[in-house]
């Protein structure tokens, strides 16, 4: 099967894709801790329990939503824990399993830095697009999103490639 290798101009794209990722989520990473002491996967996590109407989630569902290995969550949420930010109760009805609850000290660190971090998103990100652009940009991600979790987790080729 011949390869088909990207254009120069998708070369191009792809590689500004890739520097972009790095260097935003590590620009992000240190202004939120800087602002507000949390790290950006800690305010990942505090985002997903404030999302839900009881706090409360499985740490399979974080893992999920998140997309993370066991461990890595696992890690941060030990951490958490220490911090105060999240508690960790037994599940009703599955002896088992696990519930990650957001306490209040949580709820307090992800209200007082949110104000900086959506700041933060917008100077980088949003300012440097115009309404056109901010609109591919949005269309661009939800159509790669969408095939990225139709295709969940498999390896797959074009057919002919």
């Amino acid at each position: 099967m011949a390869v088909q290798w990207l254009t120069a101009d998708e070369q191009r794209a792809w590689r500004s894709y890739l520097r972009t990722g790095t260097l935003l989520a590590a620009r992000l990473n240190r202004e939120l801790q800087a602002e507000s002491g949390l790290s950006l996967p800690e305010y990942e996590v505090l985002v997903q329990l404030t999302e839900t109407p009881d706090g409360k989630l499985r740490p399979v569902q974080l893992g999920r939503a998140l997309d993370w290995e066991q461990s890595r969550l696992s890690h941060l949420l030990s951490r958490m824990l220490g911090r105060g930010f999240i508690t960790r109760q037994d599940c009703p009805g599955d002896r088992r399993g696990a519930l990650i609850e957001l306490t209040g000290q949580g709820r307090e660190a992800i209200e007082s830095a949110a104000p900086g971090h959506v700041a933060a998103v917008r100077h980088l990100v949003f300012d440097q697009l115009d309404d056109a652009q901010a609109e591919a940009f949005g269309q661009a991600f939800e159509a790669i999103l969408a095939t990225l979790e139709s295709d969940s987790g498999r390896l797959s080729r074009p057919s002919g490639a």
